[in-house]
């Protein structure tokens, strides 16, 4: 890294090696000139006079880009396609003349956003894999351990803490369905000229037939399936929209649990993985702050903002086209891309490290659980012949003072007693504190967790067996 110019933070701190990669102007590049050659080939397959010997003069070029060259180029013409058609040119003497033949610039710019994004989405979708295994076997491993619900962030209904990892993984699973829906649906611009109306191949090939058959075969030669049947210059910028969305809702999905995360370590219920060296505080050393947990939040914000970018964009474009979107683009996608990459590496790194402090869940659990009990605890009063209309007054009353004596004077919760001490309940404290037994109250919440795992969860995972063996989590820092 260099230290004497702005690197972002994204690339120089947190994203991924593969993502830094994909996002690279070697790799951006070098698509340009792939693009090059299978406009070339197709050419040539529909009867343009280009040589077997041009086009593997550009083949053994792919990588060889001078880039000192191409700044300088840049800098006299003021186009960076122009510039780089100039430098090929310099490595291919033989086949300058027939280099980006009938193409406009969006030719190169559009279908390799468009190539870049597909194969970012695979890299995303392979980093969700690993988290929903990661959470799937903590989920499994906790899914008996009993603990308080929490609604508004008061203390509700019981439930476990299997059960809670299930609505991450739900929500992981909502945003893998539309990546899958997404990443099945990525169009090639293909190559259409300057208004879409594919007038340029028109006239090199004076053929209709052989003109409607360009867009496919550089598709095919490129890797793709879809190209769009109908364009301006640039593919729909929609489909920018569309990509940013999907990576604003695993943004959501991860911010969501990170928050969750934040709020049960303040419980010191659950707690992210802490290394030994690690300094959670510069002035208080006893603190093991939810740094990961943090820096998802962070970023997943700056996500959420970027995907409005996009939306902007698509809405404000002029006709067939304007050059509004171009320094925009360079910055959202890439940005968006590698911040999303982040965020899941470190939710990869917690889950498949949270620390569950059983004893004080428990702690947590039996100070609340009385008012936790109160219907099952009414419903028996009911079957011994109470008033259910009558008790539930009382006991709305016996819970406002119980909880005074908690909150005002730091005593004991006594609501057992009080009720026992009613003889309206016809209950003995001894029949009261049966139905205070947690693992009592806290409905099918085991059951759903292995009905989630083996209806939704697993199906997911073996489709995807294959991904995720070479993921790093290793946080950089």
């Amino acid at each position: 890294m260099e230290n004497d110019k702005y690197v972002t933070p994204l690339s120089g701190r947190y994203a991924s090696e593969e993502m830094n990669s994909l996002w690279s102007n070697n790799s951006k590049y070098t698509t340009w000139r792939r693009l090059w050659i299978a406009l070339a080939e197709t050419e040539k397959e529909l009867g343009i006079d280009i040589t077997d010997e041009q086009i593997q003069e550009m083949k053994d070029n792919v990588s060889n880009i001078d880039y000192d060259i191409v700044a300088q180029r840049e800098k006299e013409c003021r186009h960076d396609v122009m510039a780089h058609v100039y430098e090929f040119g310099l490595k291919c003497p033989k086949a300058k003349p027939i280099i980006h033949l009938g193409a406009t610039s969006c030719f190169v710019t559009d279908n390799t956003d468009v190539i870049l994004m597909t194969k970012a989405l695979g890299l995303i979708k392979e980093k969700l894999i690993v988290v929903i295994k990661n959470l799937k076997e903590f989920a499994l491993k906790n899914k008996d351990v009993t603990c308080l619900g929490y609604t508004h962030f008061q203390p509700a209904q019981l439930t476990t803490v299997g059960k809670r990892a299930t609505l991450w993984i739900q929500d992981l699973l909502e945003d893998l369905e539309e990546l899958e829906f997404v990443e099945s649906h990525m169009k090639l611009l293909g190559c259409k000229g300057t208004t879409g109306t594919q007038e340029s191949f028109m006239k090199l090939l004076k053929d209709e037939e052989k003109v409607k058959q360009v867009d496919a075969k550089i598709a095919e030669k490129m890797g793709f399936k879809q190209v769009y049947n109908v364009s301006g210059q640039t593919y729909t910028r929609k489909l920018d929209t569309r990509v940013l969305h999907i990576l604003s809702q695993i943004a959501q999905s991860c911010s969501k649990f990170a928050n969750d995360m934040r709020l049960l370590q303040h419980e010191k219920e659950l707690e992210e993985p802490f290394e030994k060296g690690q300094i959670g505080s510069s002035a208080m050393a006893y603190k093991r702050n939810p740094m990961r947990s943090e820096r998802i939040n962070s970023l997943a914000r700056h996500v959420m903002v970027l995907s409005m970018d996009p939306t902007i964009t698509s809405a404000t474009q002029w006709l067939e086209r304007t050059l509004d979107d171009s320094a925009n683009k360079r910055i959202c996608v890439p940005e968006s891309f590698l911040a999303v990459d982040a965020i899941l590496i470190l939710y990869a790194n917690i889950s498949k490290g949270i620390v569950v402090y059983e004893n004080v869940i428990k702690t947590n659990m039996m100070q609340e659980l009385p008012f936790m009990a109160t219907e099952e605890i009414l419903m028996n009063a009911v079957l011994k012949g109470g008033d259910r209309q009558e008790l539930h007054e009382k006991i709305r009353v016996y819970s406002m003072e119980a909880g005074k004596q908690v909150k005002e004077y730091g005593k004991p919760n006594d609501l057992v007693d009080r009720i026992a001490n009613d003889t309206s309940f016809g209950l003995t404290k001894e029949e009261i504190m049966k139905a205070l037994n947690p693992d009592n109250l806290c409905g099918r919440a085991t059951i759903q967790v292995e009905d989630f795992i083996k209806e939704r969860v697993n199906p997911i995972l073996e489709k995807y067996q294959d991904l995720g063996a070479n993921v790093k989590t290793e946080v950089n820092v």
